[in-house]
């Protein structure tokens, strides 16, 4: 037996609380900074589009809440110039956390030295500037041999973390890709180096899979705040919920 609350407060602190909804306005930004400042602690950041980047910046003024935001989103282009603009641009706005969309298709396709090349020329831009996660959008790789390749590439190419899903596509986070990237990580052998789960875990009980999972392969001691991250808004509800009450549940998956 698994208990609701020690999963929920191991995992609140560990939350990029998200909006990336199209439809997106300052008013729900506001909310969004406002949920992610809770009686329980705060979330580690809010993760939000690159518009929204100085006013989230402005209400967090006063927090340890980070302020995350995304490029090459969702559709994970190649044009890698385009994307270098768009990050000089939120890092200068503030952000301190920079989520790029790999150039997956390009890499489904054979071609490698694209996906290689926006990392790095991103990781230049980010160095000593923001923290640099990469999506890797694993739910369209699907194969685990490119699920690892993207990740290898990422993290060769000085990524900080390497997160699942942009969340906009069928298949996001999954605990089989999650296997995949975290062994890909322990054999890259950088304990230094994240993961980012993100899109459709939504309950503590989603949560604990995944938690379990890390600590079976990396061990218990490794995840914290600078190494592991749920991207979710729907998650905080039903931890908030059960650091209320806390009833015991089975943990499900591994």
């Amino acid at each position: 037996m698994t208990n609701r609350k020690e999963i929920a407060n191991r995992a609140l602190g560990l939350i990029d609380l998200t909006n990336l909804n199209d439809d997106c306005t300052p008013d729900a930004i506001i909310e969004l900074c406002q949920r992610a400042q809770t009686r329980f602690g705060n979330t580690a950041a809010v993760c939000v589009f690159p518009a929204f980047v100085v006013q989230a910046k402005a209400i967090l003024a006063d927090t340890n809440i980070k302020v995350a935001t995304v490029v090459n989103f969702p559709a994970g282009g190649d044009d890698v110039r385009a994307t270098m603009h768009e990050t000089k641009q939120a890092v200068a706005d503030g952000a301190d956390e920079i989520d790029l969309v790999l150039p997956y298709t390009a890499l489904k396709n054979g071609d490698a030295e694209t996906a290689r090349h926006m990392v790095s020329t991103i990781r230049a831009v980010t160095h000593n500037q923001a923290i640099l996660k990469v999506i890797i959008e694993s739910g369209e790789l699907m194969e685990p041999n490119l699920i690892k390749q993207a990740t290898l590439i990422a993290l060769e190419e000085g990524a900080d973390f390497v997160k699942t899903s942009t969340g906009k596509v069928e298949i996001n986070a999954t605990l089989e890709a999650a296997q995949t990237i975290l062994e890909a990580l322990k054999e890259f052998g950088d304990k230094s180096r994240g993961l980012k789960f993100a899109g459709g875990i939504k309950t503590v009980e989603n949560c604990g899979a995944y938690l379990a999972l890390v600590d079976k392969i990396m061990g218990p001691e490794w995840a914290g705040v600078d190494t592991l991250r749920f991207g979710s808004s729907a998650m905080l509800n039903d931890i908030l919920a059960a650091l209320e009450g806390g009833e015991a549940v089975t943990s499900e998956g591994y």
